[in-house]
């Protein structure tokens, strides 16, 4: 039962990162230029992670958010909004 309750917390936290992702990249890029590339693998990560914890008991509910959060920034870092930022601030 422990199992279970701690993987849907690490799948109800996936989907909160995800959806709050899938808005910013919204309000922050064009409408025709949407990173569906991002929310793709940001969604591919977040399965792979809830299935890891499910089938392995011994990682932590901390360890699997903490993992998750961390490819969550990574996948963010290069969508073109934050890239063209670091663009401007290097030059």
């Amino acid at each position: 039962m422990k199992r279970t309750i701690q993987t849907i917390i690490v799948a109800m936290f996936v989907v909160m990162i995800t959806g709050t992702f899938a808005f910013a990249a919204a309000a922050t890029s064009g409408g025709n230029s949407f990173p569906y590339f991002h929310l793709g693998c940001l969604i591919m990560g977040g399965l792979t992670i809830i299935s890891l914890k499910h089938r392995y008991p011994k990682i932590y509910l901390t360890e699997a958010v903490g993992s998750f959060a961390m490819y969550a920034v990574l996948v963010a870092l290069f969508t073109a909004p934050v890239i063209e930022m670091v663009k401007g601030m290097v030059s």
